[in-house]
């Protein structure tokens, strides 16, 4: 067959652009081969980009949009302007921003904390003592005002379903530190608004997605080997099935990620009948590590079992905590919904923080403090006696803790009234950037190719949040 000239030309050019663009990728360390190794071993442990600050992360994750300027952004120019009306202008406006609206004061009290001299309200009176060991952000941002889209935001860095989270990303990068129990957990609170999405890996191999623990004393059913069976029987069935399924791979074509993965689950559930009863027996805790977790009250028992089984897990090896606490959509009577979400949560987490100081946990586990957008200064109740205020994405507060974190430190600013991030703002893919520095992986280097594109958490890349850290 011949070949014009043009016809020439063009292959030569798409040949020699080829080798550009793999040399330009190399450069910027996204070929393929800056990802993790998994042809052999998905979750053998690997050494990240740079040296690690924390070798694990314990996320709070606080569902339903905890107000910032009820809990560490204080405004006295709400006192002033309380009840008077507000109108945004310009700007596209939403169901959470629209119609008549007025100013609302915060109904709780703010007191400086520890020698930083933190603005710390009343509602997290216990984790306020603990000021000096935290590191504040009041002006992250994000882009959904809808509950769903704004947690797959936090969790995954996109608004839309199908990719993976915080979690699988570390682990994908990292592998486990002990491959007796899962290398990502999830302890959640009820059934969150978008669910497992949240806690999904995406695109990556199915061995990356998060292990749910439920509450109470049966964290993982069906734990225990069936009856009558010994472990040398349940060895043999094992041994079975996997000589089985991957005969049945053999036979296959393409990626058998998934399978190879089906086969590591069966692997992982028998080796954690052995290690997981003793990790989840919160029983053999002492009396006094149990009230300083608050388990000895109603209120901060479910939360409180939840941080202790993240304390324990990190000490064990586990990568990744993912620990949710809902309640905190307080539309209307901001005053009764609030105090109540951090009734819950604030004694619980102040002891997390200790039992992880006094252990000598809290320099090797980061641990970090959000939920998926702030709450507006305003609100479209007309009930002046109880008001509450509606979703913001325009600004929030978070906080990290641990492994790396400059403690007393306080980044950003909101406007007067807290309606919008203004100085030294950070979108969450900047929060997830500065996750994965600490945890010893660069965000733009942490790639998966998939679709026709080198894939990552912060997709388009972010910044890290220099002045938190240590």
């Amino acid at each position: 067959m011949r070949t014009d000239r043009r016809e020439f030309l063009f292959r030569m050019g798409s040949g020699i652009g080829s080798v550009a663009l793999s040399a330009l990728l190399a450069r910027d360390g996204l070929r393929a081969a800056e990802a993790p190794a998994m042809n052999k071993d998905p979750l053998a442990p690997r050494l990240g980009h740079h040296p690690a600050r924390a070798k694990s992360c314990i996320f709070l994750l606080m569902e339903g949009g905890v107000s910032h300027v009820d809990t560490f952004d204080p405004k006295p120019a709400l006192e002033r302007l309380h009840w008077q009306r507000y109108e945004r202008k310009g700007g596209k406006k939403s169901s959470q921003t629209a119609g008549e609206r007025n100013f609302v004061r915060s109904p709780f009290r703010f007191e400086k904390r520890g020698t930083s001299g933190m603005d710390v309200s009343e509602l997290f009176a216990a984790t306020g003592a603990h000021a000096d060991s935290l590191a504040f952000v009041r002006s992250v941002y994000a882009d959904s005002d809808n509950h769903p889209a704004a947690l797959f935001q936090l969790a995954t860095g996109r608004a839309v379903q199908g990719h993976p989270s915080m979690g699988s990303w570390a682990v994908y990068g990292l592998g486990t530190l002990n491959r007796n129990l899962p290398a990502f957990v999830v302890l959640r609170d009820g059934r969150p608004f978008g669910g497992t999405a949240c806690w999904s890996n995406g695109f990556l191999p199915a061995c990356f997605q998060g292990t749910q623990l439920r509450g109470g004393p049966k964290p993982i059913l069906d734990l225990a080997p069936a009856d009558g069976a010994s472990r040398d029987e349940e060895r043999r069935n094992l041994d079975l099935l996997a000589r089985l399924n991957r005969s049945h791979r053999e036979r296959l074509e393409g990626n058998h990620g998934e399978l190879e993965a089906r086969i590591e689950a069966y692997e992982l559930a028998f080796r954690m009948q052995a290690e997981v009863p003793e990790a989840v027996a919160l029983g053999s805790e002492s009396e006094e590590t149990r009230r300083l977790y608050g388990l000895d009250k109603d209120a901060t028992r479910s939360f409180g079992e939840r941080c202790l089984l993240a304390r324990r897990l990190v000490e064990r090896g586990v990568r990744f905590v993912q620990v949710w606490a809902g309640g905190w959509d307080s539309h209307d009577n901001i005053s009764v919904g609030h105090r109540e979400a951090a009734r819950k949560v604030d004694r619980p987490i102040a002891g997390l923080l200790e039992d992880l100081k006094r252990r000598g946990l809290l320099d090797g586990t980061l641990v970090v403090w959000g939920g998926e957008f702030g709450r507006t200064p305003d609100t479209q109740e007309s009930k002046k006696d109880a008001p509450g205020r509606d979703h913001n994405p325009g600004a929030m507060t978070m906080w990290f803790a641990g492994g790396g974190v400059r403690g007393g430190a306080c980044v950003g600013a909101t406007d007067e009234v807290g309606d919008r991030a203004i100085e030294d703002r950070y979108h969450l893919r900047d929060v997830h950037a500065t996750i994965l520095h600490l945890m010893g992986l660069d965000d733009a280097r942490l790639t998966y190719y998939h679709a026709g594109r080198f894939e990552q958490l912060t997709d388009t890349g972010g910044k890290r949040i220099e002045r938190i850290l240590a």
